[in-house]
């Protein structure tokens, strides 16, 4: 079989200078524009999280390449490199990302990992390295699973892979606004501030990794407001900038529910329900903080009707 034409492990390598390019080239435009922000603490935090996964990613990212090529053994189609194969693999990798990324939002033990990276509550390019140092022990990489099963081969998933981290990087930025039709097809810096959001508005949404076409599919697109000024972070905000709380805050929070639950509904409940999720429903979840807003607007709108 042919080699991959690009090593997927240099994508990531090969794109730090540019990456360190670009956050000084954004410091000096929030500088002079004022459009954006920057803190010393939070981004020494976010890159000292992105330093962390990438020693992560050394000592147990061979566990990722041995699954997927394990699955591989079993594939149903034997597909080479070849063009048409190539841009099939480009999209099933996308589609793959997205549900992937929906569900860490949805499912407690997903959302442990994913956490870290909502955890700023700055939106810059130093964000975008704010990476989680658990995700391959949670086995996040599992959602890819079902492409070299396909018969895509692993390192062509991998390369794909590696583009989509790569090429999200550059929308974590408010120094640039919407990009006109773009924003039908690309996951654009308007699109990923929504997904970052904490405003009940914008909670859950916009999950796209290249494509924001899933999102508009699937029915979890929403715009950005201009009248909505966002807040960013996580519902509850961690107040620290120590790596190693921001890395496990969420699984010493899932094993001490775990560890008190009463059955085994609440086990499950506590590691695969809705982050925040609890036996009496007396914690804030997404969906109930989302519906407590509609209710809220439907009571304006029926005052302000009334007057």
């Amino acid at each position: 079989m042919p080699e991959a034409p690009i090593d997927p492990s240099l994508i990531i390598t090969f794109a730090v200078p540019a990456f360190v390019l670009l956050i000084l080239i954004e410091m000096v435009v929030v500088k002079i524009t004022k459009k954006g922000r920057y803190d010393a603490a939070d981004s020494a935090t976010s890159l000292m999280m992105g330093f962390g996964n990438r020693v992560f990613g050394i000592l147990f990212g061979g566990f990722v390449v041995l699954a997927y090529f394990g699955v591989y053994q079993f594939r149903l189609f034997d597909l080479g490199w070849t063009v048409p194969v190539l841009v099939a693999c480009f999209f099933a990798e996308d589609l793959a990302y997205y549900w992937f990324h929906r569900i860490a939002h949805e499912r407690r033990f997903f959302w442990a990992s994913h956490v870290v990276h909502h955890s700023s509550q700055h939106y810059n390019l130093t964000t975008a390295l704010r990476q989680s140092w658990t995700g391959t022990l949670g086995f996040c990489f599992i959602f890819h699973l079902p492409l070299p099963l396909i018969g895509f081969p692993p390192l062509m998933v991998l390369m794909f892979s590696g583009f989509s981290l790569v090429y999200q990087f550059w929308i974590h930025t408010e120094t640039i606004g919407r990009m006109g039709p773009l924003e039908w097809v690309l996951n654009t810096p308007s699109h990923h501030r929504v997904h970052h959001a904490t405003n009940p508005k914008y909670l859950d949404a916009n999950y796209a990794g290249v494509l924001i076409i899933w999102d508009r599919l699937f029915g979890t697109f929403i715009p950005e407001d201009d009248k909505e000024k966002i807040h960013y972070g996580i519902v509850s905000q961690l107040g620290t900038f120590n790596p190693f709380r921001v890395a496990f805050h969420e699984w010493g929070g899932m094993f001490r529910d775990v560890k008190n639950a009463k059955s085994f509904r609440e086990v499950l409940g506590y590691t695969f329900g809705p982050p925040g999720w609890s036996p009496d429903g007396s914690r804030k979840t997404s969906a109930s903080i989302k519906q407590a807003w509609a209710e809220r607007q439907q009571q304006q709108t029926s005052a302000i009707a009334a007057e």
